[in-house]
């Protein structure tokens, strides 16, 4: 099996099914600048850092913080794919969530949107911890469409977790340390005529991960996409990791 890294810092592994993977394990320092911070408001922001240490992506929170801070790569042209990640929470800082999102796009109404699943604590909506799939417009995340939801325990601290959101057509589906949580989440546009909003059906888009008020070590994030490779994602000549040295823990 042949594998090229790529101008985004992700590899291509080609799989036997016409399959692309894109993965990215953070060996690389300079990586992290190729991607792109998006920020979602729900209270004062903190001291907040991203950095590569020892091969993972560590999101630093220094006190509390309450934003919602998603790291997001990939073209707007993406249709189906799966995304998986594994994440090791630190420190929980107070009410505090993990992300996985896709679908981010921008509309022609110069509003980006996207589809988030989250893990954890939504205090000004919830009591407790819930996992959670809803529409959203970023970045101030006022406009809010809830899809599906379910009270589900925050992942353990001190702990890697693995996370898995599928996306194909209008279907979505969510999976916690392959528990299917869940879904299939139907996406359909809707239109709220007393808030003034209409939310897209989510054809199309990049895709992200992120974190609000935890600190939190990220790793071994991969992308399947279909056979095409987007027309953003130019290949290089190096080879990559392949499968069997992924990082284990």
């Amino acid at each position: 099996m042949k594998a090229l890294s790529i101008g985004l810092g992700i590899f291509i592994l080609t799989c036997s099914a016409g399959a692309e993977v894109f993965l990215e394990t953070f060996d690389d320092r300079d990586i992290i600048k190729q991607w792109q911070e998006l920020t979602i408001f729900h209270g004062p922001p903190g001291v907040h850092s991203w950095k590569i240490v020892g091969g993972q992506l560590e999101s630093l929170v220094i006190g509390a913080d309450r934003v919602t801070r998603l790291f997001v790569i990939g073209d707007e042209e993406w249709e189906d794919y799966d995304i998986e990640v594994d994440v090791k929470p630190l420190r929980k800082h107070g009410p505090a969530h993990i992300v996985i999102a896709s679908r981010i796009h921008q509309t022609k109404k110069d509003q980006t949107w996207g589809v988030l699943c989250t893990i954890g604590d939504v205090p000004m909506l919830e009591p407790k911890s819930m996992a959670r799939c809803s529409g959203r417009r970023l970045p101030n995340g006022v406009a809010i469409l809830d899809y599906k939801k379910k009270p589900y325990p925050s992942l353990s601290v001190k702990k890697w977790s693995h996370l898995k959101l599928s996306v194909h057509g209008k279907h979505l589906t969510f999976w916690i340390n392959g528990e299917q949580v869940l879904g299939p989440v139907i996406l359909e546009a809707k239109k709220f005529e007393h808030m003034e909003v209409e939310f897209p059906d989510y054809p199309r888009g990049k895709v992200g991960f992120g974190v609000s008020n935890y600190s939190v070590l990220f790793d071994n994030l991969s992308i399947t996409t279909g056979d095409d490779i987007p027309k953003s994602v130019t290949p290089r000549t190096k080879l990559a990791t392949t499968w069997g040295n992924l990082k284990q823990f």
